[in-house]
């Protein structure tokens, strides 16, 4: 026996869940924590509270374009794995109410 909020899930999964598997539902879903990540990360290099890395940075031109190519790759990756991680959830918890609904 299912629970309304349940019934609720598996009607919304069943119109949504092609929808959320775009790339732009993904990047939407996943954005904000890898921006956020990024921000702590270009926080912790303007603070200058090491400053060996800081030194190693100025050295050369190069490397401010090595930490924002990083940052980049830090936001994509966070992007596109929290919003996969979460899809799966979701299709994993349709996929178990739905054998129960069905036995």
């Amino acid at each position: 026996m299912l629970t309304e909020e349940e019934k609720n899930f598996i009607t919304y999964w069943e119109k949504n869940r092609n929808r959320k598997k775009r790339l732009i539902w993904q990047f939407a879903a996943g954005l904000p924590l890898g921006v956020a990540m990024s921000v702590a990360i270009v926080f912790n290099y303007l603070s200058g509270w090491y400053k060996r890395a800081t030194m190693q940075l100025n050295v050369s031109s190069s490397g401010i374009l090595v930490v924002l190519l990083g940052i980049i790759l830090i936001i994509v990756f966070m992007v596109v794995f929290s919003s996969r991680h979460r899809w799966e959830m979701n299709e994993q918890r349709y996929r178990e109410l739905k054998s129960r609904k069905d036995i």
